[in-house]
Order: structure tokens, then C-alpha cells, then sequence
């Protein structure tokens, strides 16, 4: 089986990671999106509210996995799942200069290799970030997120405080 992970904190997850996303299921015959947490970062949702958000997402489409990442080095993860490639999205020269020195460590550590997808035009100028902070002025974000998100940017959900399932690395 050719397996593949999408990492990332999907704070929130927008159109622009699930066109990446979707395309890689042409790909791979299963891809796992590995929603991770970075502790040098501050998030507007948990990681439970990240990964129901996903998970939620992804209901309908086969061949995709939401988990969480838990700590370590992604190629350790990568190994530890049987993963062959890492998928990464790419929005303009700058993400490809940010992303290559760590998939050139990432094939180093582990031999597992990067496969770089161009985004949509449709979608090149959005990130997270951007999408919270036109939210928190006020603005419509509504074409730019997957409805679970809507939902949970305009509070019409509760916080998810239930325990984030950890996959044991033997997987």
C-alpha cells in the first residue's frame, strides 16, 4: 500500500489544504493527515477541535485518515506508520524555500521522500492565519472554509473537550 501523509496544525483547516489533500488521494492509496502541535505556537481551536474539525472534513472521501501526530520528528512518525511520502502543499517560491531544507532532512533521517503539490489559484492566498484574523475583524470567511470550520468560528459548537486518542507508534 502506498501510504502518504498531509502533516500539519490545521488551525483551522481551509480549502486550500483540502484540495491539496483531496488531489493527493489520486496519488497514494491512503493519506493520513496528521494534525500536529507545535508548543512554540498559540491556537485559536485544540487539537481535539482541529482534528473533529478534519475528521468531520474528510467524512466523505475514501482513503484518508485524520490522527494525531503526537511529539517527535515526522520522519520518526513516518517510519513508525509505514509511510513512503510526505505531502506538502506549495503557495508560492517562499513555501518551497521554507519546506526544502526539511524535506532534504526528512529523506536523510528516514528515506521517506517529499512530494510537493502546487496549490490552486483559486486558494494560493490563503492560510490559517489570514483566514482567523479577517474572521476575528469581522469579515466573511465562508468561502474559504469547509462548513465544520464556519461552524466552530462562529461558536455554534462547543469546546470538544473529550481526550485526543493517541495511535500508538507500533502502527
Amino acid at each position: 500500500m502506498r501510504r502518504a501523509v498531509c502533516p500539519g496544525s490545521f488551525d483551522p483547516i481551509h480549502k486550500g489544504h483540502i484540495e491539496v489533500i483531496a488531489r493527493a488521494t489520486a496519488l497514494f492509496d491512503e493519506v493520513i493527515v496528521a494534525v500536529s502541535t507545535n508548543y512554540a505556537k498559540s491556537y485559536r481551536f485544540t487539537l481535539n477541535e482541529r482534528l473533529d474539525m478534519a475528521r468531520t472534513t474528510f467524512s466523505a472521501l475514501s482513503g484518508i485518515v485524520v490522527e494525531p501526530m503526537g511529539e517527535g520528528l515526522l520522519s520518526d512518525y513516518c517510519h513508525a506508520r509505514g509511510v513512503s511520502a510526505i505531502v506538502k502543499g506549495l503557495r508560492s517560491s517562499s513555501d518551497f524555500d521554507y519546506e526544502l531544507p526539511m524535506a532534504t532532512m526528512n529523506r536523510q533521517l528516514s528515506g521517506v521522500e517529499t512530494v510537493f503539490l502546487p496549490g490552486d489559484s483559486r486558494y494560493l492566498h490563503l492560510s490559517s492565519t489570514l483566514i482567523k484574523e479577517v474572521h476575528s475583524l469581522g469579515g466573511d470567511v465562508s468561502d474559504f472554509v469547509p462548513r465544520a470550520v464556519l461552524r466552530r468560528l462562529q461558536g455554534d459548537v462547543g469546546p470538544d473537550t473529550r481526550p485526543v486518542p493517541m495511535v500508538p507508534p507500533s502502527l
